[in-house]
């Protein structure tokens, strides 16, 4: 039997026009600025207009640590926003932008995946609607603005050593990690070490993601700190007068983009920050006007929930005053028979002795999202021709032992119908009642909150500071940034800070190496183990795959 490839399906389906799209979802014509036929901005002044109309229901998505057997996280969410669809609720999906960093090196595409995707997928997974190359050039103004500075003088007193702010760009490139920049003698700069972050590190991103509105982009932007001075006070994009620039390069950008699902749901997919180096979540104001223009909004937060769902709630929840209503936790069988040992090449073989040792990795994130953060979910068993009912029995009654169900979830092969069952138990669960809570209170200091996040999420013994991580933490609550959340900057693969620590391991401390406050952000990212902030690609990266013929349709794309 032979199997159409994502990129297969999605070029197949007959896309409905946008102005269709937003005239069905309540968009007037006056807010859409379309890119093509089949993709568009809408104006961030439509949430004002949308101030008095009550919100919707918000819906998270997450999953277990992640495995190379696959979770289908994004491909659940499309289909759960299809499936609602399938029983008459009017849903919206809200997503993140892929970055051209994973397109082209491990995954080779991230618009969900089988019959549940969001189209137009070559160009949501290639350049869209440009806001990533946007990202990246106000990124690079302002390191430019920066160095220009030191060379014309450095007015500010800025030390050389202790610039913090580094350029960008959207790929997987070791090669940039580390560079000497400003050699060839004094006309050309001065020399420094310097360094690139991928796009979706960068704190524009996340600033992108996290404003309001425009007011409030350029605020954030202003709060941005690049360096510090020889007698280490903070100097910022303000003070270099780059703030107004930058917000003129991103004022498109912040607008969310309005596509489409196979199904021709709504779907706004706006903003792209990872969720093992930064908050992993769509933008605010993406899911506010979701939240407007539907009775569900489905969204979701990056990797495993110890990461994207604790970052969705403590961090982006916090700061836009949102409370998730039901989450959905994405789990495979043959991931969780890979958390117990399995090697890939025999998941497709029944182990129940496997799956019952990396069940613990479920129940631990199911336990989190019912306990720790006070809220009802489900567990989406995304289904596998492999999976025996055995298997699947296993995993519903250890999950039924801490009262939460099991839905099989078939939207990869079976698009919105695979997803009404799903979708029902999600309604049930919007119905019911809740004790949202954060993982930590604002007022605790810098090391309550890596205690609160590691000892509660993770179920580590301790946290360990460096030393110079310990120095920080006194700098920035001296400078007053020991009120900001924390962002954990950790290995997704692992509830630790080792990525070899699979299913839910115990006995193991985090070690923090390194804090640095993204004051526009808002929040101190806090670099455990060897995370890094600039990707490489593997040995034969999906690039490889990726062609377009002569008629200009691109194929390998997944």
């Amino acid at each position: 039997m032979s199997f159409k490839s994502d990129i297969e399906i999605a070029q197949e389906t007959q896309m409905h026009p946008i102005t269709q799209l937003a005239e069905e979802l309540g968009v007037d014509a006056k807010y859409l600025e379309q890119y093509g036929r089949y993709k568009a901005k809408i104006d961030y002044n439509l949430l004002t207009d949308l101030a008095d109309k009550p919100n919707g229901k918000l819906v998270l998505v997450t999953a277990i640590t992640p495995t190379p057997a696959g979770e289908g996280k994004t491909t659940t969410s499309v289909g759960l926003a299809d499936g609602l669809r399938k029983i008459g609720k009017k849903s919206v999906a809200a997503l993140r932008e892929p970055s051209l960093g994973p397109v082209f090196g491990v995954k080779g595409g991230a618009a969900g995946g089988g019959y549940a995707q969001v189209i137009p997928m070559e160009d949501i997974n290639l350049h869209f609607t440009g806001d990533f190359h946007a990202i990246g050039a106000a990124n690079n103004l302002l390191a430019a603005m920066l160095d220009n500075h030191i060379f014309q003088g450095n007015e500010l007193g800025i030390d050389n050593r202790r610039i913090t702010w580094k350029r960008a760009v959207d790929m997987n490139d070791r090669q940039l990690r580390h560079v000497t920049d400003g050699l060839g003698g004094r006309v050309n700069g001065m020399p420094r070490e310097d360094g690139f972050e991928i796009t979706v590190a960068s704190e524009i991103m996340a600033i992108l993601c996290l404003s309001n509105d425009i007011a409030d982009l350029k605020t954030r932007l202003a709060r941005i700190i690049v360096g510090y001075t020889r007698d280490e006070k903070p100097v910022s994009a303000d003070e270099l007068k780059a703030a107004g620039a930058m917000a003129a390069l991103l004022k498109d950008a912040l607008k969310p983009n309005l596509v489409q699902t196979l199904e021709h749901t709504p779907a706004f997919i706006h903003g792209g920050p990872f969720a093992n180096i930064a908050h992993g979540c769509n933008s605010i104001m993406a899911t506010r006007m979701a939240l407007k223009l539907g009775d569900y909004t489905v969204t979701e937060a990056g990797f495993g929930a110890d990461l994207g769902a604790e970052k969705f709630i403590d961090i982006k929840c916090r700061m836009a005053g949102l409370e998730p209503d039901a989450v959905v936790i994405v789990a495979s069988v043959r991931a969780l028979k890979h958390h117990g040992g399995v090697a890939k090449a025999d998941l497709e073989q029944e182990n129940l002795a496997a799956l019952e040792k990396g069940l613990p990795n479920l129940l631990q994130h199911v336990d989190n999202i019912k306990n720790v953060f006070g809220l009802p979910c489900v567990v989406a068993s995304n289904a596998f021709p492999s999976d025996t009912a055995a298997e699947l029995n296993l995993m519903e009654t250890k999950c039924r032992e801490l009262g939460v169900n099991v839905v099989l979830s078939e939207v990869w092969a079976k698009g919105g119908v695979g997803g009404k069952a799903l979708a029902e138990e999600v309604v049930r669960l919007c119905e019911q009642p809740k004790q949202f809570r954060f993982a930590y209170a604002e007022s605790n200091t810098i090391a309550e909150k890596l205690n609160a996040i590691s000892s509660k999420i993770y179920r580590a013994d301790a946290v360990e500071l460096s030393a110079d991580a310990r120095k920080q933490a006194q700098q920035l609550t001296d400078l007053g940034f020991g009120g900001l959340p924390i962002c954990m900057a950790k290995t997704q693969y692992s509830f630790s800070d080792n990525a070899t620590l699979l299913g839910a391991p115990s006995g193991f401390k985090i070690t923090v190496r390194n804090l640095k406050v993204s004051a526009g952000a808002g929040f101190i990212v806090a670099l455990t183990g060897d995370v890094m902030t600039m990707p490489g690609l593997p040995k034969v990266p999906s690039a490889e795959r990726i062609d377009v013929d002569d008629t200009g349709k691109i194929s390998g794309l997944f």
